[in-house]
């Protein structure tokens, strides 16, 4: 920390100490979140003497790269993806393709009038126009997905269910079958959303979680603090370089992996519904199968050993299905489909009410934060509701689209202040990103009680102008949902 974090920095460990918790989401400063290889003497010399340059010489993008420390964890087909020209940035270690070179003249052909070209120079740096189209691709035909950045850990152990049941808000032991996979929240004593991941049923007593590559490392550390303050005997295990993950999806991805599988009728709706996860082989290559989806297209996550990765992205290519970039993953389909971030939108400082993802009931057994989350229903309504808005105008004073990036004041304009809810927090956007299917851009943000209606008009600030945005769903509700206009599949 620089001297001038020192007050304010001092406050928030003070707080943590004391309280176990902070006023805001402390998980920027919390160093569990580093995996052994960011600790070492060389990656934080280098990190440490870029940031230097880059807090002393703003302005800096908000999505700047660094340079230094680079190519240390990358997926076995990452020879492949350079190749096809990615465009390559760096997450925890991981070097992840945004998009790919090679798709740009048969994609921009496509679906080049439906693929803005930002002209204003500060909202195209470091986004490149072909991830938008590749999202095109995605949603009409079938693409993959690098996903091998994963953050994977298995819980086992006489103690395993009763840990991994205790720190999740969702049902993931119990009477759930081996076999299913749930989506989850962590939750802090007060309620606030501390994580966001999913967790697979493999037996009675071994879990493994599937995580975020920025938050992995801090929630599989948090998972072992647990089990120790408890006195439970549980064995929290990294296995996140064991395995690598595509993400296989697109309206048709069932027909175009069954050309692959062994038992082709093994993927059909009826032998493998959502959630589920199986272990089945394609051409003799052991995956394991977990139908779900980030991106609100059918498809799977394929987790294999990754010594078989590289036969994979091979065998996929011979068939036609498009490299897509993490791009289209983590943001521009997520927030067609209303998903949450977690370290965005989703933070302890809001609650899992608050934040749109509460089940309708609670679950019987107890969890972390569970009487604090009964608490928070027994309100009338939630102080603020994370809310999905659109951009009704995105023209610029100079007449160019603007694209924003980054983070944007909420602003009412009938008194031209920033909203701030009953508990005194202020509203800004927490994900921006443009939406190739519905052709605006879109934002999250959490906006006071009086302001979540669907049709209010609000603004938000961009480089000291005001652009005009509509709420377009409050709590989790698609923008864009080919569910409800494509067969079920």
């Amino acid at each position: 920390m620089w001297v001038k974090d020192g007050p304010g920095t001092g406050k928030i460990i003070a707080d943590w100490m004391t309280d176990g918790r902070t006023e805001i989401d402390h998980h920027a400063i919390d160093y569990a979140r580093y995996y052994p290889i960011q600790k070492s003497e060389r990656y934080i010399f280098d990190r440490c003497y870029e940031t230097a340059f880059k807090i002393y010489n703003p302005p800096v993008h908000n999505r700047e790269p660094y340079s230094k420390a680079r190519n240390l964890r990358s997926a076995p087909y990452n020879l492949r993806e350079k190749e096809l020209g990615g465009y390559f940035m760096e997450l925890a270690g991981w070097e992840r393709a945004h998009g790919y070179a090679s798709n740009e003249a048969p994609l921009f052909e496509k679906y080049g009038d439906r693929v803005p070209v930002r002209e204003n120079e500060w909202d195209n740096r470091h986004f490149w126009r072909v991830s938008n189209a590749e999202h095109l691709e995605l949603s009409e035909n079938v693409g993959m997905i690098n996903l091998s950045h994963f953050a994977i850990y298995d819980v086992s152990g006489r103690d395993a269910e009763q840990l991994v049941e205790y720190v999740s808000s969702s049902k993931v032991a119990g009477d759930t079958p081996v076999g299913k996979g749930v989506y989850t929240n962590f939750l802090d004593a007060t309620g606030g959303v501390q994580a966001d991941l999913t967790i697979l049923r493999l037996a009675e007593d071994r879990f493994r979680v599937i995580d975020g590559a920025d938050a992995g490392h801090r929630d599989m550390t948090y998972l072992r603090r647990m089990s120790q303050d408890k006195e439970w005997t549980a064995y929290v295990e990294d296995r996140t370089d064991h395995f690598g993950c595509i993400g296989v999806w697109g309206p048709n991805a069932r027909e175009t992996l069954k050309k692959l599988a062994d038992n082709p009728a093994g993927l059909d709706l009826e032998n493998f519904p959502f959630a589920a996860c199986r272990d089945f082989t394609l051409r003799g290559i052991p995956v394991k199968g977990f139908r779900i989806s980030y991106v609100g297209e059918q498809g799977w996550e394929l987790h294999f050993p990754l010594g078989y990765g590289l036969a994979l992205w091979d065998m996929f290519r011979d068939l036609g299905i498009t490299p897509v970039g993490v791009e289209t993953y983590a943001n521009s389909r997520r927030l067609e489909k209303s998903l949450r971030l977690q370290n965005a939108d989703l933070l302890t400082e809001y609650n899992l009410l608050e934040a749109g993802l509460a089940r309708p009931k609670v679950k019987a057994a107890d969890f972390h934060g569970k009487a604090a989350n009964l608490e928070h229903r027994k309100r009338t309504h939630q102080p603020a509701m994370l809310c999905t808005m659109i951009m009704t105008d995105n023209i610029d004073k100079d007449g160019v689209a603007r694209f924003p990036v980054g983070t944007c004041p909420i602003i009412d304009p009938k008194t031209n202040e920033v909203l701030i809810d009953a508990l005194g927090r202020r509203s800004y956007t927490t994900s921006m990103a443009y939406g190739p299917s519905i052709g605006k851009n879109i934002a999250l943000g959490y906006l006071p009680f009086e302001y979540c209606e669907e049709g209010r008009r609000l603004e938000i600030e961009y480089f000291n102008q005001k652009y005009p945005i509509e709420v377009a769903a409050v709590g989790s509700k698609p923008l864009y949902d080919p569910e409800n206009t494509r067969p079920k599949s």
